[in-house]
């Protein structure tokens, strides 16, 4: 095969973009075309450059590139692009107009972005001898200046951020579907409406095998399933059903009341029920949760005449992505003036296609048996 894989593993990086918990570690997928035109697909994260150089100048053999192709401006792909510019006088740099406006914010030469950018655009193509690219816009996937290249002669296709995943290249390559899915929501999810397009534009492509800037690539039966949950997902459809309660307690009687509508749920045949502790879990886990099930039940202590900080944070990352189309209910507990369901209530209101159903379940300090008939009530409300 002539494209070969020049990434490289960052298996020590604990915090992806300084707030995505990576515990596998990260990947920085580049590779090589070789042909009678060569040409570099991205670069790799400045953490890893110098492996990545090394792995380019194994794979050319003292060749010389004559392209670098850049898919997406961002510093974890693109950190190397000035260096191989300088390694490579000849060498041109393909992008689309976007990125050459973006690229003096990365590239302080600015006569390398005059001289040797080549903007491209919808549909136009490049011929390596063999090899035939062509390249697709993807703009707000999730910048406005990335784009797709797709090769002809081995059914590739290079997707960006686009199905990539947290960990490194091989880490839970069975289970792709896990951390592609928090990587998606946190990073992309605000941005269906352009993912719809893009999987618009692959239904008219033979594609055999996806490679995305981050994770493994996928073919076969993954590469169909991939596309299958992308369109889930870029749709805000539900995934799974059953219910997911994220709750935000301060002392741990919220959290109680939670747990008990938790099993409330079960014995009334909930078919899954999955439960966040927002204050001491991984935020992005939850965000994943909240979008993957069409209904949520949040459940927050009241805190300064508002609501308790960690559910705040979670709504306020909800609707910074864009979460929509779900049904929401709500406990709130408050020990002498509750507030916390009255500001729950107006942020989930901003959000578009919410559907809040009643009762809202109030709790004043500890659970009591008194509150098991409104926990009750909820539940069966939530499950119809």
């Amino acid at each position: 095969m002539d494209i070969k894989y020049i990434g490289v593993d960052d298996p020590s990086l604990r915090l992806f973009e300084s707030q995505y918990e990576t515990p596998a570690g990260m990947c920085y997928n580049s590779w090589v075309i070789l042909d009678e035109k060569i040409a570099i697909t991205d670069t790799s994260d400045a953490r890893t450059m110098e492996q990545w150089k090394a792995n380019l100048s194994e794979a050319l053999q003292d060749k010389k590139p004559d392209y670098l192709i850049i898919h997406h401006l961002e510093p974890d792909h693109a950190s190397g692009i000035e260096e191989v510019m300088n390694l490579y006088p000849e060498l041109i740099v393909i992008c689309t107009a976007r990125a050459k406006q973006m690229a003096p914010q990365y590239i302080t030469n600015n006569e390398f972005i005059e001289k040797r950018f080549k903007v491209v655009a919808e549909g136009d193509t490049l011929s390596l001898g063999k090899h035939n690219l062509t390249f697709i816009m993807a703009p707000m996937i999730h910048w406005p200046e990335v784009m797709m290249t797709y090769d002809a002669t081995e059914e590739v296709l290079f997707s960006a951020d686009a199905f990539g995943k947290f960990g490194t290249i091989d880490a839970d390559k069975d289970d792709w579907a896990c951390e592609a899915r928090r990587y998606y929501f946190n990073i992309c999810g605000k941005y269906g409406s352009p993912t719809q397009t893009l999987l618009k534009k692959a239904a008219n492509l033979k594609i055999s095998k996806i490679y995305p800037l981050h994770g493994p690539v996928l073919e076969n039966e993954a590469l169909a399933e991939a596309i299958r949950l992308y369109d889930i997902w870029s749709s805000y459809g539900v995934e799974t059903e059953g219910v997911f309660i994220a709750h935000a307690s301060i002392h741990g009687n919220t959290a109680q009341a939670a747990e008990q509508l938790a099993d409330i749920l079960r014995q009334k045949g909930c078919p899954k029920v999955a439960i966040s502790d927002l204050c001491r879990e991984d935020m992005a886990e939850a965000i994943e949760d909240a979008f993957r099930y069409g209904k949520i039940i949040v459940a927050a202590s009241s805190y300064d005449s508002d609501v308790f900080p960690p559910m705040h944070d979670f709504l306020h990352h909800l609707a910074l992505k864009s979460w929509q189309k779900k049904t929401v209910g709500i406990i709130e507990n408050g020990s002498w003036a509750p507030t916390a369901a009255r500001t729950m209530k107006k942020m989930l209101e901003g959000m578009k296609d919410i559907t809040i159903i009643d009762p809202v379940v109030t709790i004043r300090g500890k659970v009591k048996p008194s509150d098991n008939d409104a926990l009750q009530l909820l539940a069966d409300e939530i499950l119809k």
